[in-house]
Parts: C-alpha cells; sequence; structure tokens
C-alpha cells in the first residue's frame, strides 16, 4: 500500500480494500489538498440573483469564479470565510457558504413547485434552503432534525434566507410517521465523513472507526427503510453522503433496493454534460450513481437517484 500514514489508519485501510492502487491514491491526494479548498457560496436566489452576487464580490474586491454546472455557485479566489461574513449579502442573507459537492444532491433531487418535498436530516439547513429556492418557495417542504438546538440553528437559518412553506419537526426521521407521505425525499444520510477530512487531521484519526461505521451504516439502513416508505409511488429519493466508503453508499443502496422491490435506479444527470470529467468520478459498484472523488475543490460524496414505481391502475 501506498503511504497513507497521514491518514487515520482504519480509513487508509478501507480505501486501500475498496478502490484499486490508482484511484485509492487519488482519494489520499485529494484528502491531502483539503486544507487548501477555496471557500465556495451559493447565490440565494429568493433574496438575490447570482449577479447580485456577483457585483457585490465585485464591489468588495474579492475575485471569483463560476461553476459550470450550476450558474448560482462561486468560487472565491485567495478568500477566507471571514471576510465574507463582513459583507451585507451574507449578514442579509443573501448568500449561503456551502461546498460545491453539497450543493450537487438537491439539483440531482430537481424539486417541483406545488409537491410534498422531505428533507429527511436537514440541519443546518443548506440544502433544504436550496430546495426551497430551486422551487421558488412554491412547494410544501418538511425538515426533520432530531437534535434539539440543531433544530433551532435550522430555524434561525431557514428564517434569514427568506424560506417560506417549510415545517421544521424535531423528530427521529427513522421514525417518521408512515402516515406522512412525499412526492420528493432528499436524505443527505449521517455518515463517517471520510470524504471530507483533511489529511494529518488528528480529530479525524481517532473520530473514524470500525465503531463509527457500524454506527451510521445501521441508521442509513433504518433512514433508507423508512425514507422509501413515506414516498409516494412514482415519487423520487436522492441518497447522499459525503463519504467514499461502499458500505455507506453503493452498497447501502444496491440492499435497500433488494428490500424494496418497488424501487430502481435513475442515473444520476447534472446539467453540464462533461460533470463527470470535472468532477474525477470514482468507480462505483452500482451503475447509475455517483462517487466523487475528493480533490482541492471538491469534497468526496456519494449520489444516488431513486425512483418508486407508480401504482398500478
Amino acid at each position: 500500500m501506498a503511504d497513507f500514514t497521514d491518514i487515520p489508519e482504519f480509513l487508509a485501510q478501507r480505501i486501500a480494500d475498496s478502490y484499486d492502487s490508482d484511484d485509492a491514491v487519488r482519494i489520499v491526494d485529494g484528502l491531502r489538498a483539503a486544507a487548501d479548498r477555496p471557500v465556495t457560496l451559493r447565490a440565494n436566489t429568493l433574496k438575490a440573483t447570482a449577479d447580485d452576487v456577483a457585483a457585490a464580490l465585485d464591489e468588495a474586491g474579492i475575485a471569483y469564479s463560476h461553476v459550470p454546472w450550476y450558474g448560482d455557485a462561486f468560487v472565491l479566489a485567495g478568500t477566507r470565510e471571514r471576510a465574507v461574513w463582513d459583507l451585507d449579502i451574507y449578514r442579509e442573507g443573501c448568500v449561503y457558504l456551502q461546498s460545491l459537492s453539497s450543493m450537487m444532491p438537491p439539483l440531482v433531487l430537481d424539486p417541483k413547485a406545488g409537491t410534498d418535498i422531505l428533507d429527511m436530516c436537514a440541519a443546518p439547513g443548506g440544502k433544504t434552503s436550496q430546495i426551497v429556492a430551486l422551487t421558488g418557495g412554491e412547494a410544501r417542504v418538511t425538515a426533520c432534525e432530531m437534535n434539539g438546538p440543531r433544530a433551532e440553528k435550522l430555524q434561525y437559518n431557514l428564517e434569514k434566507l427568506g424560506c417560506r412553506n417549510v415545517q421544521v419537526m424535531r423528530v427521529d426521521a427513522r421514525r417518521l410517521d408512515e402516515f406522512f407521505s412525499f412526492d420528493q425525499i432528499l436524505l443527505d444520510a449521517p455518515c463517517t465523513g471520510s470524504g471530507t477530512i483533511c489529511a494529518g487531521d488528528e480529530r479525524a484519526a481517532k473520530r473514524i472507526t470500525a465503531q463509527l461505521l457500524a454506527k451510521v451504516t445501521r441508521s442509513q439502513k433504518a433512514l433508507l427503510d423508512r425514507a422509501l416508505t413515506v414516498l409516494k409511488p412514482g415519487g423520487t429519493l436522492v441518497y447522499s453522503t459525503c463519504s467514499v466508503l461502499p458500505e455507506e453508499n453503493g452498497q447501502q443502496v444496491a440492499a435497500a433496493l433488494k428490500r424494496h422491490r418497488d424501487c430502481e435506479i435513475v442515473p444520476v444527470d447534472l446539467p453540464a454534460s462533461d460533470s463527470a470529467q470535472e468532477l474525477l468520478a470514482l468507480p462505483g459498484e452500482l451503475e447509475g450513481t455517483l462517487t466523487i472523488c475528493p480533490t482541492r475543490a471538491y469534497e468526496g460524496f456519494f449520489i444516488a437517484k431513486v425512483k418508486k414505481a407508480a401504482r398500478k391502475r
């Protein structure tokens, strides 16, 4: 195995066991580049257009570039988050600091106005607010968060960002009442975070263990089962993690599809035709899903889209 000594030992072994040597090196190199990852943000179109945000950044003297697959996303050059905190567009909720990878699941969900949408693990609200923005506030959104302080943070962020038609529920989404039903569901599941760590982070070395992997995979299984139960016939689910480990990703979804025979994979399709090449996608065990290799620009991420069969007449 290559020299992965600056990566948590358990994670290094799982990466080496799950990928060929070239892809394993790509992943670890990406985790090493994470410390230099640029600040990224999203225009909150509930309050400001991308042009408004660009003008404010120009006025502040902050250089930026656009992202080919998402016109509302900005990559800032040579800037720390603190510089953004001082801007009116941040204080007024016109932008939301968010990684590029985490912007993708709502885009893949393609939320529709007039539908019932569930965000199962919603705090701190980045993806929830993006869903609301993508629908112009014209969908009925339920956002779940079981932790009290995190639920309060979620509520605060949604109000700051001008989100409407959102109901925050302080509930464990694994136990969401089966009385509910939704047209579209986003499940950004709790995970090891293996795609987001920085090489050399001693806290990550203590956190990412076999015990953590066992815990989160149990939660992911329960969340997927509840999601596919409350998903309406003909509805769509997007499942995502910020992990590169197959146990949390393709294997987890494949097992769920065996338990829910009325559901199938819909190939992940991002707006730009060259997205997969740009993202340096990793090989996945489940065709049609996307596993993003960590790089200087992107966190490691997994995205799968599932459709439930329509009810037969």
